[in-house]
């Protein structure tokens, strides 16, 4: 398993799957995805900065999520 930091709130954030976890049984849930937003930027936030977020974000709305 790895973890990435949240883009807003710099929290660790835990991703699940991939090759970390292909001889072991763990089931530690992913903590954050990554975002691709109709203004053609990418963002990687864990679930509590998602939830924060309004319907149909801009990366203006992700960096405010930080201030």
């Amino acid at each position: 398993m790895t973890t990435e930091p949240c883009d807003t709130c710099a929290e660790e954030v835990t991703i699940a799957g991939g090759i970390a976890n292909l001889w072991t049984m763990e089931k530690t849930p992913t903590g954050g995805m990554t975002l691709e937003l109709e203004d053609g930027s990418e963002h990687f936030l864990c679930f509590g900065c998602i939830e924060r977020l309004p319907d149909r974000p801009t990366a203006e709305d992700v960096s405010a999520l930080s201030e």
